[in-house]
């Protein structure tokens, strides 16, 4: 059985033929889905230390300090009084009292400020353990509901210290009501949260949100919250980078016949596949893969297949995976109608971050 279409018609010149994402249908433990709650691998080594704060900007200073003391008050004993439950919530302890006082830390600034280093170094810092803290985007968090259903998602998560939530996602109204209702009832069991955000969508031209429009949103939560603004420069938001051009369908299977632990799938035919797998898998849909080589690629034909990539471009790029394509740009994956849409911050992010993994990806052509 051929990798992918393109695999048929081309000579091994590797010991084995790539291997194809679209074979793969991971089954993945709900053990494993809270375990891979930790900072993506590009974060693994940022702490406080290496943040480097704008001497202009004493904000940035003081979002340490203060995410620094933050994090020394998550030590002892968890607030609900207990150590952590297990997996489906059995042998919890006695009935948690509410702690007094916020609870939770938002970071509240415009892009290339930080928030993302600043959050991990939250994480690394508490003193707990790994599997006493949490840390995903408000996707990977609505996805865990989604796979493991709201009940056990509050009970999984209740013997936690920490929640860390990178681009807390306001687009969708039923998933921000969900996670806020979540976060409520993890709060009243005494787990500490801390967040960033993404832009509202009538707002991506600032870059931001602001913080009165996260407490807004996220309603009765609000209280529990004590926003830290960070200026700075938003370095990073400058438009969209021009994607590279793609390389030929030729050039594409020869790199990933010669690149060890590649993978190589038709573009339609992956997305067809994604629809068949839960996105809360699509981390596991890529172990072990060392780069991800696409024919084909062309425009998106809807809105959920759209979303599903979104979901895939977000792993890939936590992951450091390379992507090499043949067929169309990057940024020209999803309509006007789409970039222009509820869900434009979203589609943005995905094409910016798909770039940038294209780059990444030159050199396996050369190497080819």
């Amino acid at each position: 059985m051929s990798s992918s279409p393109a695999a048929s018609e081309v000579s091994p010149i590797a010991d084995a033929a790539p291997q194809s994402l679209c074979a793969r249908s991971p089954r993945v433990p709900a053990d494993r889905l809270v375990a891979e709650m930790v900072p993506p691998p590009r974060f693994d080594s940022v702490r406080f230390a290496t943040y480097i704060p704008d001497p202009d900007q004493p904000s940035q200073t003081e979002a340490v300090r203060v995410l620094e003391g933050f994090a020394a008050g998550l030590g002892g004993a968890h607030a609900a009084g207990g150590g952590r439950r297990g997996l489906f919530g059995f042998g919890k302890a006695k009935a948690p009292k509410t702690p007094a006082g916020p609870r939770g830390v938002y970071l509240d600034g415009g892009y290339g400020v930080g928030k993302t280093h600043l959050l991990a170094s939250l994480w690394h810092a508490t003193p707990a353990e790994p599997g006493l803290k949490a840390f995903g985007t408000f996707v990977e968090l609505t996805n865990l509901v989604g796979a493991l259903g709201f009940q056990q998602t509050v009970q999984t998560l209740s013997g936690h210290r920490l929640l860390c939530i990178d681009e807390f996602e306001l687009d969708d109204p039923g998933d921000t009501v969900l996670v806020s209702t979540l976060l409520g009832r993890l709060v009243d069991a005494g787990v500490a949260l801390a967040a960033t955000s993404n832009t509202l969508p009538g707002k991506l031209g600032e870059g931001r949100f602001a913080a009165a429009d996260f407490l807004r949103e996220i309603q009765g939560l609000s209280a529990h919250f004590r926003a830290l603004r960070i200026d700075g420069e938003d370095y990073r938001h400058r438009g969209l980078p021009e994607a590279p051009a793609p390389f030929s369908e030729e050039q594409v299977t020869k790199a990933a016949y010669a690149t060890p632990g590649a993978s190589l799938d038709g573009f339609p035919q992956l997305l067809d596949h994604l629809a068949k797998v839960h996105p809360s898998r699509y981390g596991a849909l890529t172990d072990g893969v060392t780069a991800v080589c696409l024919t084909d690629v062309g425009p998106v034909p809807d809105q959920s297949t759209a979303l599903r990539l979104v979901v895939l471009a977000d792993r890939l790029y936590d992951r450091e995976v390379p992507v090499l394509a043949s067929g169309m740009p990057f940024d020209r994956l999803f309509s006007e109608e789409m970039l222009n849409g509820g869900y434009r911050k979203k589609y943005f992010r995905a094409i910016s971050r798909l770039t940038a993994l294209a780059r990444d990806a030159k050199g396996l052509v050369a190497a080819g």
